[in-house]
């Protein structure tokens, strides 16, 4: 099938970009992926989280009008949606773009808004991983903020990586909690509000919560359950994508 090679020709250039270009610094991988390798085909997708303005401040370096992909869920904090907005306006990101869960779907298995207290991974699929995956269709590339130190499950993360027939690049893979704070006050960026309160990772306002010493800065998403990841970063995006082709991804 078409889109099986298509998907292996993917991964193998994914893993032809991580052994090439993995070890670059951030800035070098960000500029070599929007000006050299998709130029006008790539998009960045930011939380406005704990550390994203690191992410967003090297991107703005090489080009503001790079599309900034934000999954409004409906149920971020007050905080965050203000941050976000102060990060656009400090920053002059000219292409932000709020993606939205359909209506339909919330209308018809969460007309309450409390979807997240009886079926998380369902809540997280029609908020997050279905909104996702129209968000980045379009695209032949999109950056993350992912970072190896965030958690057990990304300690392998590499910089370029395949999903489906796109590429998802994490220009901050390598780089410490010490390099993010050091970056962020040589360049006098501003923290995430809910930092000084102990949030180290910041989600949903009905899943997060703060992180206790000791703990993997991921350790306040979905605490006192077996959920890990919401799934953007899973194989339900990648099946979620593998039914949008790059031709037809017009949306």
């Amino acid at each position: 099938m078409l889109l099986e090679f298509n998907e292996k020709t993917v991964a193998d250039e994914a893993r032809a970009l991580e052994a090439r270009y993995g070890n670059l610094e951030p800035m070098d991988v960000i500029e070599l992926a929007i000006d050299h390798l998709f130029n006008e085909e790539i998009a960045v997708v930011s939380s406005f989280g704990a550390e994203s303005s690191v992410l967003l401040h090297m991107i703005a370096q090489i080009d503001r009008a790079t599309p900034v992909l934000f999954l409004e869920t409906g149920k971020h904090f007050p905080a965050t949606l203000r941050y976000r907005d102060q990060l656009v306006g400090d920053l002059g990101l000219t292409d932000v773009h709020d993606i939205h869960p359909l209506k339909q779907s919330l209308k018809d298995e969460d007309p309450f808004g409390a979807l997240s207290m009886t079926n998380k991974d369902r809540c997280c699929y029609i908020r997050k991983v279905e909104p996702m995956a129209r968000a980045v269709a379009p695209y032949r590339a999109w950056m993350t903020g992912r970072k190896q130190f965030q958690a057990s499950t990304r300690t392998a993360l590499p910089v370029f990586e395949s999903v489906g027939e796109r590429v998802r690049i994490n220009p901050l893979a390598h780089w410490t909690s010490a390099d993010l704070k050091a970056y962020m006050t040589a360049h006098e960026l501003p923290p995430h509000p809910l930092v000084a309160e102990g949030y180290r990772s910041i989600g949903c306002m009905p899943c997060t919560q703060p992180v206790k010493d000791g703990e993997d800065d991921r350790a306040g998403r979905w605490a006192g359950t077996d959920k890990i990841e919401c799934g953007i970063h899973l194989t339900g995006l990648t099946d979620q994508l593998s039914n949008i082709s790059l031709t037809d991804s017009n949306l």
